[in-house]
């Protein structure tokens, strides 16, 4: 169930993976404020979120369905380097992806689609994609898992 104030429907987990404590705290704000109260799921890098999303760390894999919001610029694996092991993951192929970042690079925006991202959206309009990725987990229909 997608928990949404009173309302609900199947629940859609959320990975952040984001190495900027800032911006995560800034994401747990807007979804409070929004009455979001999905599962939430953090990762401070590309190798700590694929060991979420396999169920290779002490947390609890996280569930599907799920919604991934990915920074690009991260150490260790960044989000390009994710993509590309993601989406050679037969398990994990079919992960949605949004990219939140400060890059507009066009060659980041270029790969990003090219490693099939639902969408590409820079950090200054977190509050426009907050609200978007509600309406979206409320209309979508997901697979049954």
């Amino acid at each position: 169930m997608l928990m949404l104030g009173d309302d609900m429907r199947e629940v859609v987990n959320v990975l952040v993976v984001e190495d900027d404590e800032i911006d995560v705290e800034a994401l747990k704000r807007l979804f409070a404020k929004r009455d979001i109260k999905n599962p939430v799921y953090y990762a401070s890098n590309g190798i700590e979120a694929l060991a979420i999303m396999r169920g290779e760390k002490l947390e609890a894999k996280v569930p599907k369905p799920f919604v991934v919001l990915l920074d690009i610029n991260m150490p260790m694996m960044n989000g390009l380097e994710m993509l590309r092991e993601l989406r050679a993951d037969e398990m994990l192929r079919d992960t949605v992806v949004f990219v939140l970042t400060t890059s507009p690079r066009d060659e980041d925006k270029a790969l990003s689609y090219q490693l099939n991202v639902a969408g590409y959206f820079l950090k200054k309009d977190i509050k426009e994609l907050v609200s978007l990725l509600s309406l979206y987990w409320q209309l979508n229909e997901f697979p049954e898992t």
